[in-house]
């Protein structure tokens, strides 16, 4: 945090957020977010590391509470606004958090918490006096605690100190070439290190303009970029989908008025799920861009990326960030021979601390030499990394052969009848996972006899599914991440 408040007196009079139709100052910020920790003091000198949990759309409001917390030296703890009640008391027990900071629209949703917490405090009702004090935080003290999805068991609390998070901001802020004169709009959970980080964190560490959408509208999305002062975005591949599906909806004189928008934007980014190539060669068209792809987690912010600069190949991640080193291993930890898959373990100063309150999960994420294992499998080919799936769900293994569900979606997509679909591994005594694909498609019926027979002109015959299901949508999470645990279930 320390040198968050350095950056941002670099640049007091520029503006750092827009939200809700008003411009904020780093100024503003500076001040706002010293109230706010004046505030939680209660005249102590320090938090010494309480967990204070706060719920606020995305904003202003909830900058200036994240700052707040962490120049008082407190952990934040962001809840998200979609999750269900019980939800967010798990997260209040579970890291017994001190105070419940909310913006008033939440009032009603969190009153029954109240009692969990020692303050329950409406950022509203925060005077906004100067601050008269100045807390040294230490890089080395916790400063955040996401919570992971919890698709095996209860969400585990990922805590990041000071220091991973400058060392996640500093390498995405050197390899985008991020400048102060950069403005990204953001429509990201901002419970979420995609949001979080890879946004509003970078935005503000090199003095630019991070302008909150707080509810993903794409009419909204395409008249702020018609405004022509953003010049960076990152979404999630749903997303970019939901775009490219109103874009084809519209009059041709607004289609050009748009795609000349987005010509000349500097940097357009994809994560947080598998980009479809499809949707990769479809948003180029519109926009002259092509995707930078990148991949991260909750535990490292992001690990690999593609070059701002050089050559991107659809389907590909690319190479590890400056000050990341990646390896990729086998099931009895031994490192692969190129061109074979295996997990992705990662070193780094980006790497997390610990799961909060989990000391054998955290063991456990960890081989002996230090290296997190992210449970992600990929390949490397064509000079970079290729993700082929997570070990658990999208890495099927049938008949003998450890298949990849990405490789089979991405087929499955190009089917013209085909609108999305997704695939899973299901239990099965003959085959040990037999393939299970789940449909949506753009006509009233389709030939599952025919889709296999499709499928062969371009997969062998062990990787065409065995199942087939037509849905109306596909279960996401809140970044619109399929899931597969839940997809299996209908199976």
């Amino acid at each position: 945090m320390e040198q968050f408040f350095t950056q941002a007196q670099k640049h007091l009079k520029r503006t750092a957020i827009i939200s809700k139709g008003n411009s904020y100052t780093y100024s503003d910020l500076i001040s706002q977010s010293g109230a706010v920790a004046q505030h939680l003091l209660q005249g102590r000198v320090d938090l010494n590391g309480a967990r204070i949990a706060f719920l606020a759309p995305p904003s202003f409001e909830y900058t200036v509470l994240m700052w707040g917390i962490w120049r008082a030296g407190g952990i934040a703890v962001p809840l998200c606004e979609k999750h269900p009640l019980p939800s967010m008391q798990y997260v209040i027990d579970d890291t017994q958090a001190e105070a419940l900071v909310y913006t008033q629209e939440f009032n009603e949703k969190l009153t029954p918490l109240s009692h969990k917490v020692k303050n329950f405090l409406a950022y509203e009702d925060i005077p906004s006096y100067p601050a008269t004090f100045h807390l040294e935080i230490e890089k080395e003290r916790s400063a955040l605690i996401l919570y992971t999805s919890g698709t095996t068991g209860n969400p585990k609390g990922v805590v990041t100190t000071h220091q991973n998070i400058e060392a996640q901001i500093t390498s995405l802020t050197t390899s985008w070439e991020w400048s102060k004169e950069d403005h990204i709009l953001n429509i990201l959970p901002m419970h979420h290190v995609h949001g979080i980080i890879n946004v509003l964190s970078c935005a503000l560490w090199s003095g630019a303009c991070c302008e909150f959408l707080p509810k993903f509208d794409s009419e909204k999305v395409f008249d702020s970029f018609n405004q022509g002062a953003i010049n960076v975005f990152m979404a999630v591949p749903t997303i970019y989908y939901k775009l490219i599906a109103y874009w084809n909806e519209l009059p041709d004189t607004k289609k050009d008025q748009i795609s000349n928008s987005l010509n000349k934007f500097r940097l357009m980014v994809s994560g947080s799920a598998a980009l479809p190539v499809s949707v990769l060669e479809a948003w180029k068209k519109i926009s002259g861009h092509t995707l930078l792809e990148r991949y991260g987690m909750t535990e490292m912010g992001m690990a690999i990326s593609n070059s701002y600069n050089g050559k991107r190949i659809p389907g590909h991640i690319g190479l590890p960030l400056e000050g990341v080193t990646v390896r990729l291993v086998d099931e009895k930890n031994e490192i692969v021979t190129q061109g074979t898959q295996g997990e992705i373990q990662v070193k780094g100063p980006n790497i997390f601390k610990e799961y909060w309150n989990k000391p054998q999960a955290t063991k456990d994420a960890f081989t002996e030499e230090g290296w997190f294992k992210t449970g992600d499998i990929a390949i490397f080919e064509n000079h970079c990394y290729r993700i082929l799936g997570r070990n658990s769900v999208d890495i099927i293994k049938s008949g003998g052969y450890k298949i990849s569900a990405l490789e089979i979606e991405e087929a499955l997509r190009k089917h013209p009848a085909i609108k999305e679909c997704g695939v899973v591994g299901v239990a099965n005594e003959e085959w040990g996972e037999l393939i299970c694909a789940s449909l949506i498609i753009t006509e009233n019926e389709i030939d599952f006899d025919a889709i296999s027979d499709w499928l062969k002109e371009s997969l062998p015959s062990y990787k065409i599914p065995r199942k087939y299901k037509i849905l109306d949508d596909l279960p996401r999470n809140v970044m619109g991440k399929v899931t597969k645990n839940e997809l299996k279930k209908l199976f």
